[in-house]
């Protein structure tokens, strides 16, 4: 092809167009901002599946509704894992033609217990060295580990506690640490993994611990050894994780005004405790003096962050008001006291004083022993209450065991109390759950019936049990 002036011309106009596309296209890509770094705050999600229940309509019987109410020969009727209804005597419900009726004569309902402290899972029953998984004891401040992945579902104790009416646990590593790591909250519905059994969308907890533990582990290990160690630590992990929210923020700042910005590296402890200033995690706090709480509760201001619970708490009585003020609860013991010094001024009537001064009073298990029996753990204490001049409903006093762990976990929305629209955690006693003699009869989580005394097929058996417990056998 001969090329002519006005050819030529029009062929380096054409071939100048297409490198300036080129180069502008370039330039697009090198202007281009990176994708912009995300933390996924649920990486493990939960894949809780409800048991499948029938409509249950349960008549003649006394209610606690774990809220401060009793209806004596009254009714609840649940459905699709749901309470429905409430009636007092002399009130009927409508149900459908389908629905399983129990009459409760001389029976009581209650929410289902939710023990807000225990350690199944992550030191199950048998205790062997090898399934000791709660406390990871290589720095004071562990706060990058999760409890979550220690939980052994096959753990005994899971089946044991949900005979004792218990619905829902928070699991939590120990207390060897300054911070020890991220609880998390289970519906005992024993099954094949931790996620089968996660709570859904219950928020994180964190265990803290002050006191003897942390300076007993750490003292020979280049410290803290002292309780003024402890809180040294404490705040130094605080001001760490505020230098650290300080980068990400300024990383997003940054990023949304179309500058070069780079994420700062991920730091899976420092992660954690900012969740806590960020309100997203829960502190769940060992400490047993009052004079240590009240210091804590004077960290927790300088941090502007909030202490959900003390845990074991044996001088909550001492320090009450305070404890309402700053709205934290306490989670006790009903009589443990005097195993060490930490503990030397515990007294019975802890739990109810606490709640005769308006503060959250919680009664937990921390064994996997107390956990199956924590209705007389709550009424020990209840009674123990009356001797003293605490006279304290029983209607009142059952909120230790379902409203007040519930509002101490962040569940409370939906689950801790027997109010219409609520998840069905409901428990049938066949008499007073304040008797020693009492026992669950039938336990029900979102409306199924996890457990039936009467039917020893419900009563869960772990892997690991099988072939040492034998059908019918009640230990």
């Amino acid at each position: 092809m001969k090329l002519t002036p006005t050819k030529l011309t029009l062929l380096l106009a054409c071939t100048m167009s297409l490198l300036t596309a080129g180069c502008s296209k370039q330039a697009d890509n090198d202007n281009a901002k990176a994708p912009k770094v995300t933390i996924d705050p649920n990486p493990y999600p939960s894949t809780y599946t409800p048991i499948e229940g029938q409509p249950t309509l349960i008549t003649n019987v006394t209610i606690l509704d774990g809220v401060g109410n009793r209806i004596e020969n009254g009714s609840i009727y649940f459905a699709d894992g749901k309470i429905q209804a409430l009636a007092e005597s002399g009130q009927t419900l409508e149900v459908p033609d389908e629905t399983a009726v129990i009459d409760g004569t001389d029976k009581w309902v209650t929410p289902g217990i939710i023990d807000n402290h225990s350690h199944l899972g992550v030191y199950p029953s048998p205790s062997t060295r090898s399934h000791s998984d709660g406390n990871e004891m290589t720095n004071p401040v562990t706060a990058q580990v999760w409890a979550e992945h220690s939980v052994w579902p096959q753990d005994p104790g899971f089946g044991r506690a949900l005979a004792g009416g218990v619905t829902s646990i928070q699991i939590l590593p120990g207390s060897a640490n300054l911070f020890g790591g991220r609880s998390v909250v289970l519906k005992n519905v024993p099954n094949r993994t931790m996620q089968d059994m996660k709570f859904p969308d219950a928020p994180y907890g964190m265990k803290m611990a002050c006191g003897e533990n942390p300076k007993r582990v750490y003292g020979q290990k280049g410290g803290p050894m002292t309780r003024m160690g402890n809180v040294a630590g404490y705040r130094q992990a605080w001001s760490d994780a505020q230098d650290y929210m300080r980068k990400w923020d300024k990383y997003e700042t940054d990023y949304e005004a179309g500058k070069d910005a780079k994420a700062p590296k991920r730091d899976l402890k420092l992660e954690t405790l900012a969740g806590v200033l960020n309100g997203d995690i829960r502190v769940h706090m060992h400490c047993y003096r009052a004079d240590e709480m009240t210091v804590m509760m004077d960290v927790m201001q300088e941090f502007d962050y909030q202490i959900g619970t003390f845990h074991h708490a044996v001088e909550s009585y001492k320090i009450a008001d305070k404890l309402k003020e700053n709205n934290v609860c306490s989670a006790m013991w009903a009589d443990w006291w005097g195993f060490k010094m930490e503990a030397y001024d515990g007294i019975r009537e802890n739990i109810p004083a606490v709640h005769a001064a308006g503060a959250c009073a919680i009664v937990h298990s921390d064994s996997d022993l107390g956990i199956q029996r924590l209705n007389q753990e709550a009424a020990k204490a209840w009674s123990d209450g009356k001797r003293a001049g605490l006279d304290i409903p029983m209607k009142d006093a059952w909120t230790w065991l379902s409203a007040n762990p519930a509002k101490s976990l962040g569940i409370f929305d939906k689950t801790g109390s027997l109010e219409k629209g609520k998840q069905a955690d409901v428990v049938l006693w066949n008499g007073n759950p304040f008797s020693t003699y009492a026992k669950a009869e039938h336990v029900y989580i979102d409306g199924g019936l996890a457990y039936s005394l009467s039917d020893s097929t419900s009563w869960p058996v772990s892997d690991f049990e099988l072939g040492q417990v034998g059908e019918g056998d009640t230990k």
